[in-house]
């Protein structure tokens, strides 16, 4: 039997906040076995096609409650592409300062 999926509180926030920046963004919360919460995309100056897979954490919890689940560290440990761990607004805003500054 499968555990309905949660959504962390601030996951719309983030979500937007990305749209905001021009990212696509599919939301992939429901697929469990530890894949991250959302998949961003974006076509960046250099025309470079970026693409990452983002675990949304809520930022207003203790630091203990925003640990990644086993199956997320597994996930996580073993994907070889782009990952990031994002528990708020302003954690998305570094991250896209990061992404336009090293693949932009």
């Amino acid at each position: 039997m499968r555990i309905a999926a949660r959504t962390d509180a601030n996951q719309k926030h983030v979500v937007k906040a990305f749209r905001d920046l021009g990212y696509s963004v599919a939301l992939t919360f429901q697929l469990g076995s530890g894949f991250p919460d959302i998949v961003i995309s974006k076509l960046l100056p250099s025309k470079h096609r970026f693409t990452a897979l983002i675990e949304i954490k809520d930022g207003a919890k203790p630091k203990s409650q925003q640990k990644l689940t086993p199956d997320e560290e597994t996930f996580h440990s073993s994907w070889q592409g782009e990952i990031a761990i994002i528990n708020s607004i302003d954690a998305v805003l570094e991250y896209h300062d990061y992404v336009m500054r090293e693949f932009g």
